[in-house]
């Protein structure tokens, strides 16, 4: 769980037993693009606050009690905010690329492995493994709006295949499989 302090003279806002999903949403993504974050009937700017987050374990309503949450955060989790700060700043912006990706194969199929490559063209201060990320996130969401379509040796991969197709490492290594741009209709419902 993630537990949140917020300080901006005078005020302090704190959000405690948080998600991952819950802390993009409601800290870290205003955060990062320089929006104010609401915590405690309080507006917190970036410019001007300052922003803790600890990774620890769940704290129990009473464990949060009489003012004791923070300490109790403090002294069994772990500071965290740098590196989730780091990561969200170098965290490519996934729409931007899957915009490209859409474009680029329009006209002809592109190979998976040409996605990483794209990936790291667009972001070439992104890790590797961070580019492999993106262009993985990039063709399953892209699949699932019906905006591509899978590729293996020119025949069209069917739904149930697509993770086990995307999570082989030769799906990437080579130039068999492929994304191709797909008039198909979006599967809204379906999830990773």
């Amino acid at each position: 769980m993630f537990h949140v302090e917020l300080r901006q003279f005078p005020h302090q806002g704190r959000a405690f037993n948080l998600t991952r999903p819950e802390l993009d949403a409601r800290i870290l993504g205003p955060w990062s693009s320089g929006a104010a974050v609401e915590l405690d009937d309080h507006r917190f700017s970036p410019e001007r606050a300052r922003l803790t987050i600890y990774e620890g374990p769940e704290l129990s309503g009473d464990q949060r009690g009489l003012g004791r949450g923070w300490a109790n955060v403090t002294r069994q989790g772990q500071d965290v905010t740098a590196r989730l700060l780091a990561e969200v700043a170098r965290t490519p912006a996934l729409g931007e690329f899957k915009r490209a990706l859409v474009d680029g194969c329009t006209d002809a199929p592109v190979a998976l492995g040409r996605v990483v490559e794209l990936a790291g063209e667009a972001y070439p201060q992104a890790r590797i493994s961070e580019r492999i990320a993106l262009g993985e996130q990039a063709v399953w969401e892209l699949l699932h709006e019906g905006a591509v379509s899978l590729l293996r040796a020119g025949t069209q991969v069917d739904r149930e295949d697509w993770r086990g197709v995307l999570l082989a490492w030769e799906a990437w290594s080579g130039d068999a499989v492929t994304v191709a741009g797909s008039s198909g209709t979006p599967d809204d419902g379906a999830t990773r």
